[in-house]
Parts: C-alpha cells; structure tokens; sequence
C-alpha cells in the first residue's frame, strides 16, 4: 500500500528537530532508520501528518564511555554499528540479543532509539535495557535535558514516557561493579522474528554481597529478570527476582523461580501463540537465560 500524504522536514541539527518538535509535536513523527515507522505507514496503521527526518544528524551517533564508566548509546547508532562495539558486546546479553535482531538490512538501519521509542510489546533492546537498568535521555526545547529510567519508560504498547515535543537522544548503561553474568534467550515467530518470549538475565554478587564462611561471596545479591513479548509490554520479572535473591541458583532455585515467570502480568494471546504456550515458553527461555548468566558469572 502506499501512505497517507504527509508533510516532510530534515533536521540538519538537533536544535532544529527540536524546534520542529516544538512547533508539530502533536502531529509529527520523528524518523531515523524508519524500519518500524514505514510499514505502519504503508498499511495506514500510522498516519503521521509530518516526518522529521533526523536520520543524517551524527551528533546522536556512536558508542562512549562516561567518566563514571557507564556506557553512552547515540539514539541513532544502529544495530549494526553496535555490533561493530567491542564495548557493547563486552556486554554478553548484548551480544546474544544483536545479531538475532530481525535481518542484515535493518540491523544495518535500525537504531537503537528507534526501537526504544517505538516500544514494541515483543522488541529484544527494551527488555535487554530493563536487565541492565539503563537510562533515557530526552531532550525538549522548552524543557532541556531530562533523565528517565527505563522502569519507568515503557508504559505500555507502542507508549512511552515521551513528551510530544521531546527527542530521545542516548541510551545510558551502567558498567556493573563485582562479579556478574548475563544471558538473553528467545523463541521468535520464524517469519517476522520478533519474540514469542524473551528473557533477560542479569544475576551478580556484588561487593556488599553476603559471605560465606570462608569470607568468600556466595549467593546472588543482584538478580534481575526482564522479559520481552508475554505481555503488552515489557517488564520485570520481579516475582522470579526475589525467589532468586539470596540463592546459589541451582537447579531447584531456578526451578521454582521461573514458575512464577507471568505473575501478575495479563499474558498476550495471538495466532502464533496462545496464552498457554506463551506462558511456558517463556518459563522455558527464562530457565536458559538464567543457567546462561550463571554459568559465565562462575566462569
């Protein structure tokens, strides 16, 4: 199908998509990579009535680390570019989620601030960002910078914590301290290659960890369980969280834990899935994630 019209504008500066944000916000949609906006708009499921291309604006490109060590994500570094990071793949969940991302034409043109901002219920960067406690930065002409966690950020599907007039800018992720290990683990639906169930596990003992008698560290004091395509939207598997906390992650503690998987979550039911299979499905990814991190964090 072809779009509905629309109006087109290329910021050729931050400030000037800022501008055009403040000026259209309410109607405009901003593009970079456009492999999620432009199929809604060919089949007429969004009808922006304004685009602001952002696209060639390189000040919101590339990898960096900040002086405290956490790692800074331009909106506009794409999947691709993050592949290309030997910071981000440092990173293990990273490097087990990227190079599944969909195909080789839009992990060379997605974004990562595409997909945050988009906010697909069954995306892999937002319940990858949730494990890792991340931070969006968005930035408004009326209002400057402002900081959102990203527990805070999705807000269900396809809605975030946006402002009509802001842009997402960076992606901020903290370089955990201590001894951690992470995993993310999937079943995708073969054709589109989104997630059916997503898992993303980060599981650590840290310095304040508790001791054994030795005075070595031996149980989990950091768990952290996202989860990507079970509701309708993103979250953290809280539930399963605490279960772990404390534990050695054995068999058994997993075991248990995963059972608690969709607790409290109203699980999506679709032709690729019914409520059922998604729920053990993800029972099944969130054992792997978890024997996943703590295998590399003992190794």
């Amino acid at each position: 199908m072809i779009p509905a019209t629309f109006a087109y504008e290329r910021a050729s500066s931050v400030d000037e998509a800022l501008a055009l944000l403040a000026t259209h916000g309410a109607e405009a949609k901003v593009i970079a990579g456009g492999q999620s906006l432009l199929p809604l708009m060919k089949l007429r499921l969004a009808r922006p009535q304004r685009l602001i291309d952002i696209g060639r604006l390189d000040a919101l490109r590339g990898v960096r680390q900040l002086p405290d060590g956490r790692l800074a994500i331009g909106a506009l570094t794409t999947y691709a570019e993050l592949l290309a990071s030997p910071a981000i793949l440092g990173l293990a969940l990273m490097a087990d989620a990227l190079p599944r991302i969909a195909d080789v034409q839009v992990r060379n043109r997605g974004t990562i601030g595409g997909a945050i901002a988009h906010a697909d219920p069954a995306a892999d960067m937002p319940a990858v960002l949730l494990a890792l406690e991340a931070e969006v930065v968005a930035h408004s002409a009326a209002r400057g910078e402002r900081t959102i966690p990203v527990l805070r950020f999705f807000e269900g599907a396809f809605s975030t914590a946006l402002a009509p007039d802001e842009l997402l800018t960076e992606i901020r992720v903290p370089s955990p301290s201590g001894s951690y290990g992470s995993a993310y683990r999937r079943l995708e639906q073969q054709a589109s290659g989104f997630a059916i169930a997503g898992i993303a596990a980060v599981v650590g003992r840290t310095a304040a960890g508790v001791a054994d008698g030795s005075g070595q560290r031996s149980v989990l004091d950091d768990v952290r369980v996202a989860v990507t395509g079970v509701g309708d939207t993103p979250y953290r598997a809280t539930a399963v969280e605490d279960m772990i906390r404390g534990t050695n992650l054995g068999s058994a503690d997993i075991a248990s834990a995963v059972a608690q998987i969709a607790t409290g979550v109203s699980v999506q039911g679709d032709i690729h899935a019914d409520e059922a299979y998604r729920t053990a499905m993800a029972q099944v990814m969130a054992r792997r994630a978890l024997e996943a991190a703590r295998d590399r964090l003992n190794a």
